[in-house]
């Protein structure tokens, strides 16, 4: 299994938004040469795998809420029982309904169907639901004092009603709908497209790099760019530099999906989760042999943050997007993977 990407951005050839376009010749549809073996990394016992006050928070609390419930609600706690589905595997714990797995998702191990889950509401509350913890705990905090500081005198509270508002816009999650066509190569994040480059993966071989920048105004969820399966998922501690640098992509803390390609010629690609100097909770729940429909949401960066895109570099690939574009994920295309034959663009066949 080779490393993940550590290449000098500085010593990466000029960017293609730079580049004379390439004179158009047919091509063909060709099958991948590359095969990359399924890996889930063993440092992933949990969806986030920088751990965080919060989630130790939580945490703790669901072994009182479990507790709890086996003393008060004896009866609910038999209905999940009968309901839940799987085994226990490397669960740590024996749960009692769904909300013990949220840390747990990329796990093989229990589960209850969508009919039996009676908290799968919570997916449609506008917010990403792994973090509804911080909206509750930091938004409240935030909300507390503003009503502490309005007491002693109302335009204090002004700047905690703001960053409370920040919190939950932080967190949101607005509906997305990919684009019909499934050769678009979709953005996996919202914010400001910074690079775009040629280079070689140690793995892919010849590809094209989009760095995507996230401010803290940004929706933070990731989403997958083309359908396809999971085929390995890595995660590697690091710094915590600024996101805006390039070398933060080869020093922080990062969480590399590889995926492949659920349309011919079923190419693999890689989406790269980047902490920041702010942001320092990569969320995945996804685990090997997954498979995400175009656009699907799989993971989210808490707080500011870089996420990057690494495609195969093709004669099929047009690229649309440019830098300094704004982007949304899920629905902004970046490129098409294309037939090309004379001047003229044809959609891949499926």
């Amino acid at each position: 299994m080779g490393p993940l990407l550590t290449a000098d951005l500085s010593s990466l050839p000029t960017p293609l938004s730079q580049e004379a376009p390439e004179p158009a010749v047919p091509t063909q549809l060709a099958a991948p040469e590359i095969v990359i073996a399924e890996e889930m990394d063993p440092q992933l016992t949990t969806i986030q795998p920088g751990g965080g006050v919060v989630m130790s928070i939580e945490l703790f609390w669901g072994k009182i809420r479990r507790m709890l419930l086996r003393a008060v609600r004896p009866g609910y706690v038999k209905r999940m029982l009968e309901a839940r589905q799987g085994q226990q595997g490397t669960l740590p714990f024996d749960p009692v309904d769904s909300r013990d797995l949220k840390y747990y998702r990329n796990q093989p191990t229990y589960w209850w169907a969508d009919g039996d889950d009676r908290f799968s509401w919570r997916d449609s509350l506008g917010f990403v639901r792994v973090g509804l913890a911080e909206l509750i705990l930091i938004g409240g905090m935030f909300l507390v004092l503003a009503a502490v500081l309005g007491w002693l005198w109302w335009p204090l509270a002004i700047p905690m009603w703001a960053l409370a508002g920040l919190v939950a816009w932080f967190f949101r999650s607005p509906n997305r709908e990919a684009p019909s066509d499934p050769n678009c190569v979709l953005s996996p994040a919202d914010g400001k497209l910074v690079q775009i480059d040629r280079i070689e993966d140690p793995e892919l071989g010849s590809c094209v790099q989009y760095g995507i920048f996230l401010s803290i105004f940004n929706v933070h969820a990731n989403r997958a760019s083309l359908a396809g399966r999971v085929v390995s998922v890595r995660y590697r501690p690091g710094k915590f530099l600024n996101a805006l640098k390039p070398e933060s992509a080869r020093e922080n803390e990062n969480l590399d999906v590889v995926m492949k390609c659920s349309q011919p010629p079923q190419r693999y690609f890689r989406i790269r989760q980047i902490t920041g100097q702010f942001a320092r909770r990569i969320v995945c729940w996804v685990r090997t042999g997954d498979v995400l429909a175009h656009g699907e949401m799989f993971g989210m960066i808490k707080l500011g943050s870089r996420t990057e895109l690494i495609v195969p570099d093709d004669p099929n690939l047009e690229i649309v997007a440019k830098i300094g574009d704004k982007l949304a994920a899920g629905t902004t295309i970046l490129g098409k993977y294309q037939t090309r034959i004379g001047d003229d663009f044809v959609a891949e066949s499926t």
